[in-house]
């Protein structure tokens, strides 16, 4: 095992979501809501950390959105991560799983062959799990979905538990694979605070000074981004217009609860249990 790539998101906390979280073309407002970390995307990372103290294999993090997204890259290379780079360009704006897919599969690409691929299982900011799957096959790989715990990693192979319905499987299979990891999985590390010191000057490439540029790249200090130029992307593949689905609608419901009653654990207090329990029953008031 010598290359792993791994995919994560800055998502928005789903937490705080309010009427006012959409758009009237149908996508997040992300400027009011705060934006995290996805907690599986953690897990998947974690995963590949603890590959690398087994396997010594260098771990490269990807994310596609915004210039803001930089943070978590940050924070990947605060708890391990060798290398991280930005997928960013406003035409990428609007994206579905089906064009976030497109794009992200081609950002691999780009970037060359790795013998494992991890992502989170799903998002918390569409829950659609389907994104690590599309990306798969549009890079030709297996897949192992649902990963609840890393048994085994050897040179070539990969034995994984997978979460099911009704059971536990445990698989193994040859790399290259991609991987979706489960919450389950472990427990994702707090920041090393040695890399912390080391990368908390570090910026875009976009976004760095030309006096700044030749120490920044001596220290390693470079986010670099990958653009729609610099992939080289089908415009019709990108964006709102690569993106058949289109939310129209987004309610924020808030669940009130009743008067609350209180019961005395003792004859008494079962009688009148029951009489409220026989009056809701009958509609009597």
């Amino acid at each position: 095992m010598k290359k792993i790539i791994v995919m994560v998101k800055q998502v928005p906390d789903t937490a705080n979501v309010t009427g006012d979280s959409m758009k009237e073309d149908g996508t997040v407002n992300r400027a009011a809501l705060p934006a995290i970390f996805n907690p599986e995307d953690l897990n998947a990372l974690e995963m590949a950390l603890e590959i690398k103290s087994l396997t010594g294999a260098e771990v490269t993090v990807i994310t596609m959105g915004p210039p803001k997204a930089v943070d978590i890259l940050k924070y990947s290379l605060y708890m391990g991560a060798d290398k991280v780079y930005l997928i960013s360009d406003r035409k990428f704006a609007g994206s579905d799983t089906l064009a976030t897919s497109y794009v992200l599969s081609e950002a691999v690409k780009y970037l060359g062959k790795f013998d494992l691929y991890l992502a989170g299982r799903q998002a918390i900011d569409g829950d659609t799990a389907q994104v690590g799957p599309q990306v798969a096959e549009k890079l030709g790989l297996n897949i192992i979905s649902y990963v609840q715990n890393l048994v085994e990693i050897r040179d070539d192979m990969i034995v994984v538990e997978k979460d099911s319905d009704v059971q536990t499987e445990v698989i193994s299979a040859r790399t290259p694979l991609l991987v979706t990891v489960t919450s389950d999985a472990n427990d994702p590390r707090y920041p090393n605070s040695f890399n912390m010191l080391k990368y908390f000057r570090s910026d875009l490439q976009t976004d760095i000074s030309d006096e700044n540029k030749n120490r920044y790249e001596k220290n390693g200090w470079v986010i670099p981004v990958l653009t729609f130029d610099d992939l080289g992307l089908d415009p019709d593949k990108c964006g709102l217009n690569g993106s058949p689905t289109k939310v129209h609608k987004i309610k924020s419901i808030v669940l009130k609860g009743g008067d609350l009653t209180l019961f005395e654990n003792n004859e008494g207090g079962v009688m009148g249990l029951v009489k409220e329990i026989v009056k809701d029953y009958s509609g009597e008031n």
